[in-house]
């Protein structure tokens, strides 16, 4: 690949698997349309402003869907990332582990709940169509074709048991793509996989417009998918290629 990027740091959700590869150039990562920042400059976990206004994914996605999903879901699981790392300080502290699986257990769904809102924003937002170059190639390769490819993860998505979220990930030990359903925010992931493209199927996603029409909504969402961003995942995540 020309384009070389070393990935130095990556925010594991504890008991997920799930990370996101952060460019040692912020501003490299900008440029090429898309910086995942979890934390503050204090290194509290922190909700980044949306990539685009709040109607900016009507017809698909109403306004106020978008206002309450962020403020009211994406938000307050935040808060309660914070909220289990302080909970698990104190334990340290006072060498009182009497909760400790509660805390962890809030911490992994909350924080895995951070880092899939913030892939599932940067996933939108785009021009649908189809995956090109690259990432079209690694889909061929690893699917058959970009029909067979969103086949798959148009039923996995639908089928997610309750609520949770169809997940497209690469794995780097293995070199493949990956697509898995993902229950709550972090069962039934795969360890070390890295997200590229994320589909919400929590209610709260879609209920206003769709109701009960989780399939309408799964593939209204290909009208809006941001492939130039989940290529520039694809290439983050991928080893970096010696000439």
């Amino acid at each position: 690949m020309a384009n070389r990027r070393t990935f130095l740091h990556q925010t594991a959700a504890a008991g997920a698997g799930l990370m996101i590869a952060n460019s040692d150039s912020a501003h490299t990562a900008e440029e090429g349309g898309y910086i995942d920042k979890l934390t503050d400059a204090e290194g509290k976990y922190a909700a980044g402003p949306l990539p685009f206004a709040f109607d900016a994914l009507e017809p698909v996605i109403d306004a106020r869907t978008v206002e309450l999903h962020y403020n009211f879901h994406h938000k307050p699981a935040v808060a309660a990332a914070n909220k289990a790392e302080d909970a698990l300080s104190k334990a340290r502290e006072s060498n009182d582990f009497s909760l400790v699986k509660y805390h962890e257990k809030e911490l992994a769904f909350q924080l895995s709940s951070h880092i899939l809102h913030t892939v599932y924003w940067a996933s939108l937002s785009g021009k649908g169509g189809e995956p090109r170059n690259e990432l079209a190639q690694v889909i061929d390769k690893n699917f058959g074709s970009y029909a067979r490819f969103k086949a798959q993860l148009v039923a996995a998505t639908i089928a997610t048991e309750a609520s949770g979220w169809g997940v497209v990930g690469y794995l780097p030990s293995t070199g493949k793509l990956m697509i898995l359903q993902c229950e709550n925010h972090q069962k039934l992931t795969a360890w070390g996989i890295q997200p590229i493209l994320v589909l919400d199927v929590f209610e709260h996603a879609y209920y206003l417009k769709y109701q009960n029409r989780r399939m309408e909504y799964v593939n209204q969402l290909f009208n809006i998918l941001n492939w130039d961003n989940a290529a520039m995942r694809l290439q983050g995540a991928m080893p970096v290629r010696r000439a």
